[in-house]
């Protein structure tokens, strides 16, 4: 016993890194960057396209923390492509218009139209006791209804957007498109709000458990509500981001996007029942869907086969990540004798 708890204990934080799902996830990502970069007759880790992996997936990592958010309390949002695609038509159109004439205003406004999407989930879901899944199938249909409504079922070309607009996602800062930089930020504040404030606490304890969470006091309606509106404020800004970056808003924009963001959560560590998770697993989720799409044209594969393999790789992933914290958490509990 005594030697046991001694070669723990020399284990000490390398043995609880090892452990960790994010650990495992960054080894399976190092691995596969190896394979890729083989494969690609060593073109993937060029700067060319890294940078490109960096601007034209920066929205999905984006969304990927809003939807953190939502599979933290037991939810799900699978309206987040359409709520992006809302938000980015109905800004894109007042800057055709003219009635937006500000970039930080037309980000802004994303945002707000995304904000008001999420609380009206977050009411039906809380309010009306309706399940998530079902309620969110639904708003994606009304909110990509409604896409195609304002604008007439026609898109708005690059030359009806802001040049300082369109100019901010091909910018750099510090040799960071930025675009990333958004991702960085919002990881930081993410990290910070889930670990270090109340609500952030409050919001793992729903969760957990919803009842103890709702014999201690926490108010889950209010909960709920307030984790769907930041979820549609993120997707408001990922509306911004990708109509800045492809310079044209368009009615079937980001069609699909939830199921890359619900497979980098999952990916990443995050329980879909609730209660587990962390914006650092996301993260590398995010980045390893991002690294998935990026490089199957680029080592050759048919774009027939596509979807089929990275769905393939995906579900590989996913199941070696299992396995790995399975056994760390088998390898713990025989630890302490358990």
């Amino acid at each position: 016993m005594t030697v046991k708890n001694n070669t723990l204990r020399k284990g000490g934080r390398l043995g609880e890194l090892l452990r960790s799902r994010e650990s495992s996830l960054l080894l399976v990502m190092v691995l596969l960057v190896a394979v890729i970069q083989w494969r690609s007759g060593g073109k993937f880790l060029s700067s060319t396209v890294i940078s490109q992996l960096t601007q034209n997936y920066a929205y999905t990592m984006v969304l990927s923390f809003g939807m953190l958010l939502v599979l933290l309390i037991g939810g799900i949002d699978i309206s987040i492509g359409a709520t992006l695609a809302l938000s980015g038509m109905s800004t894109s159109l007042l800057m055709r218009d003219g009635v937006i004439t500000s970039p930080i205003l037309a980000f802004g406004f994303s945002i707000l139209v995304g904000l008001v999407c999420g609380i009206v989930i977050g009411a039906i879901v809380s309010k009306g006791k309706v399940i998530p899944i079902i309620a969110t199938l639904g708003m994606q249909y009304i909110y990509r209804g409604l896409t195609y409504f304002v604008s007439n079922t026609q898109w708005v070309p690059s030359d009806k957007m802001l040049d300082g607009y369109k100019a901010f996602a091909q910018g750099n800062l510090l040799g960071i498109n930025n675009l990333f930089w958004i991702v960085i930020v919002l990881f930081v504040v993410m990290l910070v709000f889930l670990k270090w404030t109340s609500f952030g606490r409050q919001i793992y304890a729903v969760g957990s458990n919803a009842d103890a969470a709702k014999i201690s006091g926490i108010n889950i309606d209010r909960v709920k509500i307030i984790v769907y509106a930041i979820n549609g404020a993120i997707a408001g800004l990922a509306g911004a981001m990708y109509t800045s970056m492809y310079a044209t808003a368009q009615g079937n924009m980001a069609n699909g996007a939830e199921m890359d963001v619900i497979a980098a959560c999952v990916i990443g560590g995050v329980s879909l029942n609730g209660g587990q998770g962390s914006a650092f697993g996301v993260l590398l989720g995010a980045i390893t869907i991002a690294i998935i799409s990026k490089s199957l044209s680029l080592v050759g594969i048919d774009a027939f086969w596509q979807q089929a393999l990275k769905g393939g790789i995906i579900a590989l992933a996913v199941l070696i990540n299992v396995i790995v914290q399975r056994n760390s958490a088998k390898k713990a509990l025989e630890g302490r004798e358990i």
